[in-house]
């Protein structure tokens, strides 16, 4: 069922990582730009509304700069950005212009998919883009990002792009063909076909990452958790099967959809976020946000911890153990002086809740 929707998809979000576009060295390979083009311009001319998901910028900027490898610090890392973009997106201008296709250039923070304006500004973007039968290459704005707004890996944001646009299905091209039980390249390691829950992956060993991007094993399948827990199916495959596995063919690793479908901030909070902060619940308080989803009120509240602005990702704790996250509404200067005190105590000010119940996901350990 997984693969028949990624063939029958009228909207699909196709990630590539680095290393299945640029040479050991950091250069673009315009011959593998050029071959995952053609695969996926013939899936857009045959009407299928098609959103990429590409890395490679950082690895593209290396050469130019003369770097040898992927720089450690932060400030490198946004330099070579800058310069690789351009240069990526430049190869796939030209690449789908031999097609009469236009690319459009959409860059995103993690602040993209959680607060409430940006996330609406950027599903128009996207939106209007496969209106105009433009296809978006979609990256992580890693010029701007910091490591507190940061995605970590472009598998976790195409789960949440192909969930932010709608998508019907999302194919995850790498360098490795599928999901195995061991490192595929010793003896003994079987492909794993298909994923359908939690009992299918016990026992599996994921690789690591490799030197040029910052994705990996362990990134894809987290990926592939994301998309499904919002019913969008996955297929994880090698850049050179991506006829195949748009096709719907037996390659790679299927992972099928639970059904559910959250939203999107709250996909982000789950399983992108950091929390910026931290807040302490006493146990009527973690009774009322996890058994009764309701929303978090100062009075529950014992601690404050870390320093934040209204709107920023917080940890609510019970008892020492992470039990939720969520939106804050109040400045991290401002909750002291509401701690254990009543909205009615508090005056019409200060009526809004700590963490609306809309802006809460529960931890999964819980």
């Amino acid at each position: 069922m997984g693969r028949d929707r990624v063939r029958s998809a009228a909207r699909l979000v196709v990630k590539v990582g680095s290393s299945s576009l640029t040479t050991g060295q950091g250069v673009i390979d315009v011959d593998r730009v050029d071959a995952l083009v053609d695969v996926l311009a013939a899936r857009r001319l045959a009407g299928t509304q098609l959103i990429l998901v590409s890395s490679g910028a950082i690895a593209a900027g290396l050469g130019p700069l003369g770097l040898k490898e992927r720089p450690k610090d932060l400030a490198t890392q946004q330099a070579a950005a800058s310069v690789g973009q351009g240069v990526l997106v430049a190869r796939y201008t030209s690449s789908f212009a031999r097609y009469g296709l236009r690319v459009g250039q959409v860059l995103l923070t993690a602040d993209d998919m959680m607060r409430r304006a940006h996330h609406r500004n950027a599903q128009r973007t996207l939106a209007r883009l496969l209106e105009l039968g433009i296809v978006p290459v979609v990256n992580e704005n890693d010029t701007v990002a910091t490591d507190e707004i940061r995605f970590g890996d472009n598998d976790r944001l195409a789960a949440l792009v192909a969930h932010l646009s709608h998508a019907d299905a999302l194919v995850l091209l790498s360098d490795v063909d599928s999901l195995y039980t061991g490192n595929p390249k010793l003896p003994g390691s079987v492909r794993i076909a298909d994923v359908r829950g939690p009992h299918d992956l016990e026992g599996v060993e994921l690789g690591r990452s490799g030197r040029v991007g910052t994705g990996g094993m362990i990134t894809k399948v987290q990926a592939a958790r994301i998309a499904t827990g919002a019913g969008v199916p996955v297929v994880l495959t090698a850049a050179a099967h991506a006829a195949q596995a748009l096709s719907g063919e037996d390659v790679g690793t299927c992972f099928h959809p639970d059904g559910r479908h959250p939203g999107t901030r709250l996909l982000w909070l789950a399983h992108a976020a950091t929390g910026r902060g931290r807040l302490h619940l006493d146990p009527g308080a973690v009774e009322a946000v996890v058994r009764r989803r309701t929303s978090l009120l100062p009075v529950g509240v014992t601690g404050v911890e870390g320093e934040f602005s209204a709107g920023d990702p917080v940890d609510l704790y019970g008892d020492g153990v992470p039990v939720a996250r969520g939106l804050v509404n109040y400045d991290a200067s401002e909750i002291p002086g509401l701690l254990g005190r009543s909205t009615r105590e508090l005056g019409p000010e200060y009526e809004r809740e700590l963490v609306h119940r809309d802006d809460i996901v529960i931890l999964e350990h819980r």
